[in-house]
């Protein structure tokens, strides 16, 4: 079979390059066309700042069942491109059959349940009354297209990880592009308004979903989807590893319903709502950063679980170099983006001076540390993709923490619009501490994995 990347044999730079980069835009693109969703909605004539707040409400409802899609997709992969660096196939195939019997199951549950759940949901997360009716419209049909979502966001983490990174770029930039193009025509030419947004989201994640099955069912990859072969063990492993990003995605979530929460509590009735819509947008642009970083480490793991399996601490090291070095380039730039030019991006969303006055400021506060948020997902994303879980999942819950701790405790001091500090709190605090532990445990993670096979140590 043909790789577009021989990951045990190509320059390491090269490597990091050509899968951190597909992986990296096509994060910017699926970010996009989220934004898009949002612009649109936003611009609806007379009811745009309601309805987007609105849709704000659903992000964490949406967010929590693509994490489920993680759960299972960077869970297996990286033990996937292990087995490929030992040259075990059959446990790569096993590991890959196992993937793909859990994301069906998981469909069908999380569509029954969040279906039946979502209007306590949603009332939970800090819609009003004036809010939920657009809330409640677009999450019901969103969550119809769940299968969709998980499908073609936890199997593309395969395509990745058997090193064809361009092939999994395609699969995001197909639904993002067809989003982008239906999204006008259900909401403005059909009147469909916040629901026409949601079944244009589905139709997207479904044509990603249709190239993804092609691909991973094709004659293509070195490994592809087979039936049977399933073990309980099997997918206890997949779960272990998988279970830090859930975690951290879930409790994304819960921050952004948090902070609806205490805006809403700490706003009043006047200013709530509006300081929800201003947060809808920081977190739209925190998207812009979070997703394709989340694209370079999350991508690159396979570069690292492969060397780690066939036991090569030098390349492991190396790409951790290039790949930190890209994450602190790419946050240094959206850094001076924040800073400068706020209300640009939200311009997109609203003219409302006011607004736009109060949204600039918030994405100036929270995007202060998000340079040294760039080393954490490196250190994060590497301990999981090589499997270090005892590493990976203490370091996003310390981060998780010290964000909860200033979200709860700084409005009640400062007052509301203090809660943007809590962001850049976790950011500069959750770096720190993730190079602590890196730096005393890295030498000592890769050498007792090169030793265990007489290679020399790093």
């Amino acid at each position: 079979m043909k790789h577009e990347n021989d990951l045990g044999r190509d320059s390491v730079r090269s490597l990091v390059l050509r899968i951190a980069i597909p992986s990296m835009l096509a994060q910017f693109v699926s970010v996009f066309y989220s934004i898009v969703d949002r612009m649109y909605i936003g611009n609806i004539p007379d009811i745009g700042d309601t309805a987007l707040a609105g849709v704000g409400i659903c992000g964490p409802i949406v967010t929590v069942v693509g994490a489920f899609a993680f759960l299972v997709g960077v869970g297996g992969a990286p033990l996937m491109s292990i087995k490929l660096g030992e040259g075990n196939r059959s446990a790569a195939e096993r590991i890959l059959s196992n993937c793909f019997l859990m994301l069906l199951l998981l469909s069908v549950v999380l569509t029954a349940v969040s279906l039946l759940l979502r209007e306590k949901l949603l009332m939970w997360f800090g819609a009003s009354i004036a809010t939920f009716p657009y809330a409640e419209a677009y999450i019901t049909i969103y969550l119809m297209g769940t299968i969709f979502a998980l499908m073609s966001s936890g199997l593309n983490q395969f395509i990745v990880c058997q090193g064809f990174a361009n092939a999994g770029m395609r699969s995001v930039l197909l639904g993002a592009m067809l989003n982008i193009v239906l999204d006008p025509v259900f909401i403005f030419l059909l009147d469909m308004g916040v629901r026409g947004a949601a079944l244009a989201t589905v139709l997207s994640q479904a044509a990603s979903c249709a190239y993804v099955l092609l691909f991973l069912f094709g004659e293509r990859p070195p490994v592809r989807i087979t039936f049977g072969n399933y073990h309980i063990k099997t997918m206890c492993s997949i779960l272990t590893v998988g279970l830090n990003s859930f975690i951290i995605i879930a409790m994304d979530n819960v921050m952004i319903i948090a902070m609806n929460t205490v805006l809403q509590r700490y706003g009043g009735a006047g200013e709530g709502d509006m300081l929800v819509t201003c947060a809808t947008i920081m977190q739209s642009f925190m998207l812009m950063i979070t997703m394709p970083l989340g694209g370079i480490t999350g991508g690159t793991q396979s570069i690292l679980g492969f060397n780690y399996g066939a036991r090569r601490p030098d390349r492991v090291l190396e790409a951790q170099k290039c790949i930190a070095l890209l994450c602190v380039a790419f946050t240094t730039i959206f850094f001076l983006i924040a800073q400068l030019l706020p209300q640009f991006f939200v311009l997109i969303f609203t003219r409302d001076p006011n607004y736009v006055a109060m949204a600039s400021r918030a994405i100036r506060i929270f995007t202060l540390g998000v340079i040294p948020m760039g080393i954490q997902y490196t250190i994060v994303d590497g301990f999981t993709g090589m499997g270090v879980v005892r590493a990976s999942l203490p370091l996003s819950f310390w981060r998780k923490g010290l964000y909860f701790i200033s979200l709860f405790t700084l409005p009640a001091i400062l007052g509301a619009q203090a809660v943007f500090f809590s962001g850049p709190i976790a950011d500069f605090g959750g770096a720190f501490v993730s190079i602590l532990v890196y730096l005393r445990t890295i030498k000592h993670i890769l050498n007792h994995r090169a030793l265990s096979s007489g290679v020399e140590p790093a």
